[in-house]
């Protein structure tokens, strides 16, 4: 894949959503950040080949960035979906989810988070807050946060504290417990892996 024809379904879907004048350079910068996150996680292979810098506002891919450059804060073109290549399941599904967690945070919000994350802080090293960089963001870092985002999003399912109380109650008691449906089980996997 190329980053840009990801920025540019990011962009198409922010378009679709009604949330076309929020879609900047550096939102969608985040938004590809994310993405790769959770693809090394997910496949522990990159999504995109292009690396991904430790700029002073947060990850830059610096061709999505050159790209959008001329357009600075403002909303980005909605481009055409013709030009687009076939996304493969896999990819659509986890841009969805990427999209869902973090579509509607604004780009200022999503770089004060990158700021707290230890990719772009460990690529950053002991830079000053206002330098520029364009040092790379490791893939080891991104896989390593990507899979805690995964934690994340799965403790924050409902259903998980119910069925880890389960779990450890038939793990002391040697039994198997009534309280967990199987229908439970199955729609907090669907949901951890859609």
């Amino acid at each position: 894949m190329k980053c840009l024809d990801i920025a540019r379904l990011f962009i198409i879907q922010a378009a679709q959503d009604g949330l076309s004048q929020d879609m900047t350079n550096m939102k969608v910068n985040k938004l590809l950040y994310y993405s790769q996150c959770l693809h090394l996680a997910l496949y522990e292979e990159p999504l995109f080949e292009d690396e991904i810098q430790a700029w002073q506002y947060g990850p830059i891919c610096p061709p999505v960035y050159g790209e959008y450059r001329e357009f600075k804060n403002q909303s980005l073109p909605v481009p055409s979906i013709c030009n687009l290549p076939k996304f493969s399941r896999d990819i659509t599904d986890l841009m969805g989810e990427v999209w869902c967690f973090l579509g509607e945070h604004h780009a200022y919000k999503l770089s004060d988070m990158t700021h707290q994350e230890f990719p772009w802080k460990n690529a950053r090293g002991n830079l000053p807050a206002e330098a520029s960089s364009q040092n790379p963001l490791l893939l080891s870092d991104m896989k390593d946060f990507g899979e805690q985002m995964l934690d994340d999003i799965e403790r924050s399912h409902p259903k998980y504290q119910r069925m880890i109380e389960a779990v450890l109650t038939d793990a002391i008691s040697g039994e198997t417990s009534q309280d967990l449906a199987i229908n439970d089980i199955d729609e907090w996997v669907d949901a951890i892996f859609a």
